[in-house]
């Protein structure tokens, strides 16, 4: 085999080059091979894959010679190679070399430093994954309103794809200016969840009051001891960093991240810091906005529904005669409507037409409204116009139009002989229809000047002889079944 001629050829060549026999040993080697593995030709030939490797990589080496022997054919092959302390993937092409007679003497390998083009697939994935994790964050900015799952889905991605062990988040109390633990995952134990920092109180303090990230590569040698100890004592953390979270230029709290290892991030992973921040920063405050316009709309409908009641109890006390029945006919008619399957979205509209049954009676005089004696035709004419007060009154109230139909409609009767419409039949609101039973039976079930109240079993007798021309006859069918499940007493 001409030696002298494949050296010479190899010697030149910039891409390593090897030619080893059957045993491993290295029988010529280029000089770019040398320069790659920062070894002298001399060092290497000779030599065989065991002086000169580590062990994992002899392993490897001999299962390739064998597979060689076996198939004399082509194969490539990746490794890890330890060069001057940094690691180095190489891509090698093994292939056996045969001498005139066809018989496999040697094998040859010529390899490539992929180094760093596996760095720029690793770069890549890792790009990859962080557009997925902002992705992921973004979908939590717009799919949920609740913050205890947005700061979930934020901690999990910072894990994820920074490769940390443990990351949390304290926010802001604008109250006393104190960052509070909101949120943690990776942690061993809870301790971490009794942090309360004023603004530049420990690092995750000074990262907020001077809003920059604070980094310690190795929180055991410090020149000044990490604040709060004590709460992560067992947690045996190394690196921590710190950044600020903010939305709309104010401050809203920290993000913190530990890592039980050392730490060196470069400058990729520290602008994705700063972008998961941000993005945190936005799901939070929008979650925090949401809550807080929703807490401002409970607060605006309770008021709402405080101010009906005290109308409805300002209507009473004009009356006296019929004090307590609203409160009366509207818990029933509410108890009827769920018993009718109506929604509680709905409800909400039924009860407070219920409450402002009778608001139409402010546009009443008093001589008509409280006349102990029986009223005039035209007296009458009056007070049947309360309905049509009623709908004046409510219908510029917005949110109140939803409820117009007890207001507007309870007058009406199921046989088209009611007021102030002459509605018929099914075409009387349903809501109306419930009420309008409800409203009789408690009418007849209490006292008044002119009469005492009457016996259930006689309201309910009238109830039922009304069916079909007063009253809608399921309405009453629904009513006596409640009536006598419930046994609601009068007065």
């Amino acid at each position: 085999m001409p030696y002298k001629l494949i050296n010479s050829i190899l010697q030149f060549s910039p891409t390593p080059v090897s030619v080893f026999d059957l045993q491993g040993r290295f029988l010529i080697v280029s000089d770019s091979y040398a320069i790659a593995l920062g070894k002298t030709k001399d060092e290497i030939i000779g030599k065989t894959f065991a002086d000169l490797f580590t062990p994992e990589l002899v392993a490897n080496f001999t299962q390739r010679l064998e597979r060689l022997r076996q198939t004399q054919s082509v194969m490539n092959v990746e490794d890890v190679i330890l060069i001057e302390n940094t690691p180095h993937t190489f891509m090698t092409t093994l292939f056996p070399l045969f001498n005139a007679s066809r018989q496999h003497f040697a094998n040859c390998g010529i390899a490539v430093d992929i180094t760093e083009r596996k760095w720029a697939e690793r770069e890549l994935q890792n790009q990859l994954k962080r557009l997925e994790a902002l992705r992921e964050i973004d979908i939590a900015i717009v799919g949920t309103t609740n913050l205890s799952l947005t700061l979930k889905t934020v901690l999990e991605q910072v894990i994820n794809t920074l490769s940390v062990d443990a990351a949390d988040i304290l926010l802001l109390n604008p109250h006393s200016n104190v960052l509070e633990f909101a949120a943690g995952r990776g942690f061993r134990n809870t301790k971490i969840e009794k942090t309360q920092l004023r603004l530049g109180q420990g690092y995750a303090g000074r990262a907020a009051l001077e809003q920059k990230a604070v980094l310690i590569p190795d929180l055991t040698n410090l020149q000044e001891p990490f604040l709060r100890a004590s709460l992560i004592e067992g947690e045996n953390f190394i690196f921590f960093c710190a950044v600020p979270l903010i939305a709309q230029g104010n401050l809203i709290g920290t993000l913190e991240i530990f890592h039980r290892a050392p730490l060196n991030p470069n400058q990729n992973w520290m602008d994705f810091l700063d972008s998961l921040a941000g993005q945190a920063s936005i799901a939070i405050e929008n979650s925090r906005l949401f809550n807080d316009l929703k807490r401002s709309n409970m607060n605006l409908l309770f008021a709402y529904d405080t101010t009906i009641e005290g109308w409805s109890k300002a209507l009473d006390l004009r009356d006296k005669e019929t004090e307590g029945h609203t409160l009366r006919v509207t818990e029933m008619t509410v108890t009827l409507a769920r018993n009718a399957g109506i929604s509680e979205s709905e409800i909400v509209h039924i009860r407070r037409g219920a409450l402002l049954h009778d608001i139409g009676k402010m546009g009443v005089p008093d001589a008509i409204l409280l006349k102990p004696d029986k009223l005039t035709d035209e007296e009458w004419l009056i007070m049947r116009k309360h309905p049509t007060f009623a709908y004046e009154l409510l219908y510029p109230i917005e949110y109140l139009r939803p409820a117009l139909s007890i207001p507007y409609s309870h007058h009406e009767k199921w046989d088209g002989t009611g007021y102030p419409q002459g509605l018929k039949g099914e075409q009387i609101p349903l809501p109306a229809r419930l009420f309008a039973v409800v409203d009789v039976w408690d009418a007849l079930s209490n006292d008044r000047p002119y009469r005492k109240a009457w016996s259930q079993e006689l309201v309910a007798k009238h109830i039922h002889e009304q069916s079909g021309t007063h009253f809608d006859p399921q309405a009453v069918e629904l009513f006596l079944q409640v009536l006598s499940r419930d046994e609601p007493k009068a007065g």
